[in-house]
């Protein structure tokens, strides 16, 4: 997507050397730099960041049980390589700074929560005390739950018990979670950065799925039939997700799009209108997603395995 937006340079900065092949070996454009680094390494993220406009901070440890049992380790990436990241940013004297974070931020159950809640408020408040005129830097912050579809996610799990003929484990069916698609997440992310002045923690409208009709869709997409086992809830796992909690109402705003949550020292001559929401924002007060309509998003956003599509095409040319 940054590509697309003539982007000068894209330097990709990750500790997994893997991936960065795989990312190779897939997308051949000369404006692509790989840094292999760890945000842990402050004077490595000050080299990687040498000229740079814009920065977006998605490292993190993410999986909840792992970080449930490792808490040091989290602290170290989660909290202090946010820190690294915003003194590089201001060492460098970078324009924008977006850290990515997470509904497990709001009001946190569990050990990732927290460390990411830490990143938030280091991103929103990371200008107090630094001189406008010697560092440029807008930090902003952005929230949302799981991208559908993505890398240990609830779908490509499901998927892959469906087509080994297991039964499908889930903790309860009526837990929701907000649908947000990785081309949403996207066009959220480009969103905010350019409506971003600093200080701002931006929180995308969305939709929402209940876990049993998400694994009704499934099923009757893939033409296939398997038994439900109720398993336990895992350590740190919530029964809904929740982006705006009730104490952060008063100080959230909305557009038609977005809500941002704004500390008051930032409320003064704000264009937004102050936000409607009377509770808090979570994926069981919203509009849930239908079984016909989250079908539909599993087909377009391609998020069934690839055989599923050649069989379709093969249907559809009669081969």
């Amino acid at each position: 997507r940054l590509l697309e937006l003539d982007a000068d340079i894209v330097r990709i900065f990750s500790r997994n050397e893997n991936s960065q092949i795989t990312m190779q070996s897939e997308m051949d454009d000369d404006r692509l730099r790989y840094f292999i680094g760890d945000v842990r390494d402050l004077p490595r993220l000050i080299k990687a960041m040498e000229d740079v406009d814009i920065v977006f901070h998605t490292a993190a440890l993410k999986h909840v049980p792992i970080i449930e049992y490792n808490p040091f380790e989290a602290i170290k990436t989660n909290v202090l390589g946010s820190q690294n990241v915003i003194d590089a940013c201001l060492h460098e004297n970078v324009e924008t700074a977006i850290c990515v974070g997470t509904d497990k931020a709001v009001s946190p159950l569990n050990t990732y929560g927290a460390t990411k809640l830490l990143m938030e408020k280091l991103f929103v408040t990371a200008s107090n005390h630094t001189n406008p005129e010697r560092h440029r830097t807008k930090f902003i912050a952005i929230r949302y739950g799981n991208v559908l579809g993505s890398s240990g996610s609830v779908v490509p799990t499901l998927v892959k018990q469906i087509e080994s003929g297991k039964n499908i484990t889930i903790t309860d069916p009526s837990m929701t979670r907000f649908n947000i698609t990785m081309n949403q997440a996207l066009d959220f992310i480009i969103r905010s950065l350019k409506k971003g002045n600093g200080g701002e923690v931006f929180i995308p409208k969305l939709k929402a799925y209940s876990l049993e009709v998400l694994k009704d869709a499934i099923l009757e997409v893939l033409k296939k039939d398997a038994k439900t086992e109720i398993i336990s809830v895992r350590p740190g796992e919530k029964y809904h997700e929740s982006l705006i909690s009730n104490e952060e109402i008063r100080n959230t705003f909305e557009d038609d799009e977005d809500y941002v949550i704004l500390e008051e020292r930032l409320q003064e001559n704000i264009e937004t209108k102050k936000s409607t929401l009377t509770e808090r924002y979570s994926s069981d007060k919203v509009e849930l997603l239908t079984k016909e309509e989250l079908k539909k998003i599993l087909v377009e956003e391609k998020l069934l395995p690839i055989k599923w599509f050649y069989k379709k095409l093969m249907k559809l040319f009669k081969f």
